[in-house]
């Protein structure tokens, strides 16, 4: 607030100050006090309250700019009224009652939405777990049958019900994680031991090299990052020659996963863009894509403390960077 705004909210109270010393002055006049001191005592008032106003000026931006700085360093700003100064102010004390009042309606209002989102979360990992048991044994009755097709096309249901659950979760994944020590080897063995038919099926060269590492992290919630992975190079394979190429590399700081497949590759217009939600690319749209499972791994990677980023050369290949630093736990062991 300027002086000038401040001088505009006090206008009454200037106004009735100089009236009153204005009142004073003619009272002194007709009492016959020599012009000497009344001129005096009029400039001494007149200066007075040009200081009182000046310093209350002062004093108000002080405190307003404490309130502001007490609400910019509040993470849950929804509290403020919490932690406002009390006043004895009456206008001060009505706006701080409907400050309060407004506040209290919109924490009633967050504690039911995410009570919602809770019973809702609830309800969607429920039912993947219940929906999965049916899925599983479709799986295990088209392997019976070598019925390849309907195989496949389970699969795709199994992984979609896969991403509905991880994107549940997705929120509250420092309450579902553990970590423990695992082998990147045997971590990569499962995912591909889990699209083998795709791989087979398409004719896929997969070359592993130097993933003898032990790295620190949820195994569950990483072996779902690397899926998503390996899906989307199966999915956008295009060459005569398929290969995708899985290497660990260890330094001092951190271990690096990559995996480089020899696809259709990203326009460099959409690299910065393929971990958005919902993106699915200007060359890469296809019916199946849903643009969640990068979106997804990105996430989870950051709960995770994991780095994950992606290089590409259109038409060429891709090659995605998982990178696990260095804890504790690794320079113990």
């Amino acid at each position: 607030m300027s002086f000038l705004n401040y001088l505009e909210n006090k206008i009454f109270y200037i106004l009735f100050q100089i009236t009153t010393i204005l009142f004073i002055t003619v009272i002194l006049a007709l009492a016959s006090i020599p012009f000497f001191y009344i001129a005096f005592l009029f400039f001494i008032c007149i200066f007075l309250l040009i200081i009182y106003l000046v310093v209350d000026y002062l004093l108000i931006q002080k405190r307003a700019k404490r309130i502001i700085d007490m609400v910019d360093n509040l993470e849950e700003k929804y509290y403020i009224s919490e932690i406002l100064p009390k006043s004895s102010n009456l206008e001060n004390i009505a706006y701080r009652y409907a400050l309060e009042k407004a506040c209290k309606a919109m924490n009633d209002r967050i504690s039911n939405l995410e009570q919602s989102k809770l019973d809702y979360q609830e309800y969607i990992e429920s039912f993947v777990h219940e929906v999965k048991t049916p899925i599983a044994a479709l799986s295990l009755i088209f392997d019976d049958t070598k019925d390849k097709i309907s195989k496949k096309e389970i699969d795709k249901i199994d992984n979609y019900i896969d991403q509905v659950l991880y994107y549940a979760r997705s929120n509250t994944t420092e309450k579902d994680y553990f970590v423990k020590e695992l082998d990147l080897s045997s971590v990569i063995h499962n995912v591909l031991l889990k699209y083998r038919d795709y791989l087979l099926e398409q004719k896929i060269k997969i070359t592993t090299t130097n993933l003898e590492k032990k790295i620190y992290t949820d195994e569950k919630w990483l072996q779902f990052v690397i899926s998503q992975i390996i899906q989307n190079s199966i999915k956008y394979m295009d060459k005569s020659k398929k290969e995708i190429i899985i290497t660990g590399e260890e330094t001092k700081e951190n271990i690096t996963l990559t995996i480089t497949d020899n696809g259709c590759g990203i326009k460099e217009s959409d690299i910065s863009r393929v971990f958005e939600k919902g993106f699915t690319g200007s060359n890469r749209g296809k019916e199946s894509s849903t643009g969640i499972g990068l979106y997804l791994a990105k996430k989870i990677c950051v709960e995770l403390g994991l780095t994950i980023s992606i290089q590409s050369i259109y038409k060429e290949k891709t090659t995605v960077k998982i990178i696990f630093p260095i804890t504790d736990f690794n320079k113990f062991e």
